[in-house]
Formats: structure tokens, C-alpha cells, sequence
């Protein structure tokens, strides 16, 4: 919090943060009036609500699905494979994400050649490079996000499937009946979290991603806060981008809180 009141103030290295000059709202002015900061907001929403529509689901299904696979060690194959990439920095998974990718020599080129179809270049493609970040941060996360919801899963009572059965319902019954309404209050915080980090965009994967060719639609906030804060060195103006989206990101946890004690009881507090 000491560091945040650099953002009101023109900060120089030299004379440190509490002799620099205050300036108040110059930085959050120059911020909202910039013709860089609006696009890479954009950006940073459109990507961040397409990683929330597909990108939240998948691990529930995925644990729903895990739960009800008998076969141990085919259970605890699948959960290593999907588990791993999450160990995986993105310097490495971008690198095979992009060779994966290539229109020269990667596989989907090729499968797509053999039917006929011409090489696509996803990766330097303005609109296929979302569908990308959102593919490869699903695959990266939903593996891991699995053994929370595997774990709530374990909580429910066995009973509880074990009398269903006895009264004849079916394995999706069990599902939709039991399982769901017995993980609810964890999807409820894990959905909290996730509105919560709607403004916080995954920067190690999209700046080793971004390229040139498709800034216009990949350019987001921490790419952004990082060309002005690092290589313009302009700390003040970076500190307020960083400020202001962590209040959005304060308000949206909030109001999201808030929201869900009202409708389900089930709230981080």
C-alpha cells in the first residue's frame, strides 16, 4: 500500500516515493484519455469473459466425469495428463502451443492439408488468436482446478447415491440430483474468484503468445501497464493502470459476494 501512492504522484527513482512530487489525478486522467488503454481493456474483457463462459465449466465437467469412472487406473491416467501442464511454465507450453500451431509443420496444419484445407496461422491470425488464448489456458487449468471440485465431491455423503439407486435413478439423475446441489457452495466461491479475475488478465501467456501482427486484438492491460512501466520506464502512470484495476477487481469480487448470498447463501463471507 506504501507503493500505491505512486500512482498520484511523478516518481523518480532518484528521490524515491516520498520525496516525489504530488500531482493527484494527472496519471488516472492521462489513463482514462489515452487512446492505448481503451483497446487493451477491451482486450483484457472480451478474453478474460470467454476463459469465464468456457473455461469455468470445463473443470466441473471434467471432475463430474472423473467421478464416475471405476476403472482406477484409467481415473488416475486421465488426471495425470491434465494435471501436468499446470507445472508447466508458459515460456514452455507457448513454445509448443505455437509449434503445435505452425502452418509449416504443425499437426492441425497438417490434418487440416489432408482434407483439403488451406494452413491457417493461428497464432499470428486476428480471428483465431482469442479462440487460441482461450484453448490453451483451458488446457493448461482445467485439469488442476479439477481437484478442488473432485474434493468437494469426496464430501458428499454416500448414502445419499446409494438410496437413490435403490429408488431407481439413473447415473445422470445421480448426477443432477446429488453431486451438483453437493458441490454448489464450491462452485459458488470458485465463481467468485473467477468474476474476480476478470480484469486480471494471465500475462505470462499472452505476452509469450502476443506478436506483432495481432496487437490490435491481444494487446491487454498487463502487456499494456508493462510496455508503459518497464520499457518507458513511466512507474507513475503504470502504478495507476495497476490501482485501477485492482479496485475493479475489488468491486467485482464485491458485488459478485454479495449477489450470491442473496440468491444461493453461499458467499466467501
Amino acid at each position: 500500500m506504501y507503493g500505491a501512492q505512486i500512482a498520484f504522484k511523478d516518481f523518480y527513482p532518484r528521490v524515491g516515493i516520498w520525496a516525489s512530487k504530488w500531482v493527484g489525478f494527472k496519471h488516472f486522467n492521462k489513463l482514462f484519455n489515452g487512446m492505448y488503454f481503451w483497446p487493451a481493456l477491451r482486450n483484457t474483457l472480451i478474453i478474460s469473459f470467454g476463459k469465464l463462459i468456457f473455461g469455468f465449466p470445463a473443470p466441473i465437467i471434467l471432475s463430474l466425469m472423473l467421478n464416475e469412472v471405476r476403472h482406477s487406473a484409467f481415473k488416475k491416467t486421465v488426471q495425470t495428463v491434465t494435471y501436468l501442464p499446470h507445472f508447466i511454465s508458459w515460456v514452455v507450453l507457448a513454445s509448443i502451443v505455437m509449434e503445435v500451431l505452425s502452418p509449416s509443420r504443425g499437426v492441425v496444419n497438417y490434418v487440416l492439408q489432408l482434407f483439403g484445407m488451406d494452413p491457417i496461422f493461428f497464432v499470428g491470425s486476428k480471428e483465431w488468436f482469442r479462440p487460441v488464448i482461450i484453448g490453451s489456458a483451458m488446457w493448461r487449468d482445467t485439469g488442476w482446478q479439477t481437484v478442488v471440485f473432485l474434493a468437494a465431491i469426496t464430501g458428499i455423503d454416500p448414502q445419499l447415491y446409494e438410496a437413490a439407486e435403490v429408488d431407481g435413478a439413473s447415473r445422470f439423475q445421480r448426477i443432477l440430483h446429488i453431486t451438483l446441489p453437493g458441490i454448489a457452495p464450491t462452485i459458488v466461491i470458485m465463481f467468485i474468484f473467477a468474476v474476480g479475475g476478470i480484469i486480471a488478465d494471465d500475462f505470462d501467456q499472452i505476452y509469450n503468445l502476443l506478436n506483432a501482427q495481432v496487437m490490435e486484438v491481444g494487446d491487454v492491460i498487463g502487456t499494456y501497464t508493462y510496455r508503459v512501466g518497464l520499457q518507458q520506464m513511466d512507474y507513475s502512470y503504470a502504478t495507476a493502470v495497476g490501482l485501477f484495476r485492482n479496485v475493479v477487481s475489488l468491486c467485482l469480487v464485491t458485488f459478485t459476494n454479495a449477489l450470491s448470498r442473496k440468491l444461493s447463501g453461499s458467499s466467501l463471507w
